[in-house]
């Protein structure tokens, strides 16, 4: 907006043109930085336009119709431009410097609301591993005698009842400690290229006989000749983990379906039959000690088997997801 006070705080000039659309005359006397015959070009560019109003190079401009013709008033922009930057400078450097100031304030005070965290887990992992040490001999010890009293005694019910606890103990150790070290974020996986559908292939026959002996049909879909890249015997373990929940977890008379494929990555799915799967909770599979049936406590099921399968899937880049439909469960396995 030009006022009084415009010809002493603006740089600015005024062009008369006629009906024309012909430079009349020329106003520069605030102006001293532009040539003559850059304003005219500029007052020709304004007459093509159809606007009355808009920007030339570093000034601002507005037309007004006269009765001989038309009046244009070029006003420099360069100070306001000078401002604004100013501003967006100095709003950059308060939100650089808040976001500091909110990072240092979060570094401050998450490290003791995190540091009891990182401790119990720390100590968890070492209890972990003093139990595999401090259970483990003891249970062999105890194994051993088992099989010295069945030599000497022969077998009884009783024994047989010590070994089949004692082996379930020692397979809960294992368990627990594969699982924290497959938490650990440098754990060290034996890469290599392997037969996926083998792999696949094999852990079916080896639930084959078992399934059958408890009543379940077992069919598989597997596209052949499937490669892929990774531990293979941790993608093993990972397929007979589904497995074996799956035979625990089946209706009788039920059926398991196990499904691999491979599109952009491979993908394996293994399903069997459950009428109470809607009482399910699936974002609960997954948990560390949860089991959906709390009537199959001493089935041989810890319910860390889905944690376990889950850690090897993600060590793989990949992941393992639980869903269902009426009466069936299933999970499938991204791996990438």
């Amino acid at each position: 907006m030009i006022t009084e006070e415009t010809p002493f705080t603006t740089r600015f000039f005024t062009v008369w043109l006629d009906r024309e659309q012909e430079i009349v005359h020329i106003n520069m006397d605030s102006v001293a930085t532009i040539s003559q015959s850059d304003i005219e070009r500029y007052a020709r560019k304004v007459a093509a336009r159809d606007s009355d109003r808009g920007w030339i190079s570093d000034y601002r401009y507005k037309a007004v119709d006269t009765q001989n013709g038309s009046i244009v008033v070029f006003v420099s922009g360069a100070m306001y431009q000078n401002t604004t930057n100013r501003l967006l400078f100095t709003v950059f450097l308060v939100l650089l410097g808040s976001a500091v100031l909110i990072l240092l304030l979060i570094v401050l005070i998450s490290k003791p609301v995190v540091r009891p965290v990182a401790e119990s887990y720390e100590k968890q992992k070492q209890f972990i591993t003093n139990a595999n040490h401090e259970l483990k001999t003891p249970l062999t010890l105890i194994l051993s005698n088992l099989d010295i009293l069945e030599s000497e005694f022969g077998k009884s019910e009783w024994l047989d009842d010590i070994r089949g606890e004692g082996e379930r103990m020692g397979l809960l150790i294992n368990q627990m400690v594969t699982l924290s070290r497959m938490d650990e974020s440098n754990v060290h996986l034996e890469n290599s290229d392997f037969s996926l559908s083998g792999a696949a292939e094999d852990t079916v026959s080896e639930f084959q006989a078992l399934a059958e002996e408890r009543g379940y049909s077992i069919s598989q879909q597997i596209q052949p000749e499937l490669t892929y890249r990774g531990d293979e015997s941790m993608i093993r373990r990972l397929i007979a983990i589904l497995l074996d929940n799956a035979v625990k977890y089946c209706d009788p008379n039920g059926s398991i379906q196990v499904r691999l494929s491979q599109r952009r990555h491979p993908v394996l799915t293994v399903e069997n039959t459950y009428a109470a799967v809607d009482q399910l909770s699936l974002d609960k599979l997954f948990d560390r000690f949860y089991r959906a049936d709390q009537a199959r406590t001493f089935s041989g099921s810890f319910g860390i088997g889905l944690s376990l399968a889950q850690s090897i899937a993600k060590s793989h880049r990949g992941s393992i997801t639980a869903y269902k439909r009426p009466g069936v469960i299933g999970f499938r396995v991204d791996l990438k």
